[in-house]
């Protein structure tokens, strides 16, 4: 992580301390990962390692990579889910720690529950065992996406979670 500071009520700095079996892929400043609470199949939360606090807390380093790693998770869940949209929401309301949730909405969900209504989802289909199948093949996808394109920068790819 780029910074040590955590705090133990945030939800999001909690995830730190999870393992790497829910990891999509972890480098030093994102996490994309499933997170306790929004187990939906092919969602996924993008998160910054530090606790920053919404956009406007991000650090340069922080900012100058969000837009590859989102680009890149949100390709890799679209990939394996098939999904005709993919939805990366950014809102901080909750847990003001900066995260996006990345949301594959299926064929298969009604009207009334796309755009923003999807979170309503979380209770009507959260699925850990469902969820954790789907992360060997994002990891694989992620890792062809990440390693696609150089970086601007010269940086390498985020390194994969470890199953």
């Amino acid at each position: 992580m780029s910074d040590n500071t955590t705090h133990p009520d945030c939800l999001m700095c909690v995830q730190e301390k999870s393992g790497q079996d829910a990891a999509v892929f972890r480098d030093n400043l994102w996490a994309g990962e499933i997170v306790t609470g929004m187990e939906v199949p092919g969602w996924f939360v993008l998160r910054a390692r530090r606790h920053a606090e919404r956009i406007t807390g991000l650090d340069d380093a922080e900012l100058d990579t969000l837009g590859r790693r989102a680009r890149d998770l949100t390709a890799a869940v679209t990939e394996v889910t098939g999904a005709p949209a993919t939805y990366l929401m950014v809102f901080g309301e909750n847990h003001k720690h900066f995260h996006a949730l990345i949301a594959a909405r299926g064929d298969d969900v009604p009207a009334d529950r796309r755009s923003g209504n999807i979170l309503s989802l979380v209770t009507e289909r959260a699925d850990r065992s469902a969820a954790a199948e789907m992360l060997p093949a994002v990891r694989e996808a992620y890792a062809r996406h990440a390693s696609a394109t150089p970086s601007a920068d010269g940086s390498t790819p985020p390194r994969l979670a470890e199953a």
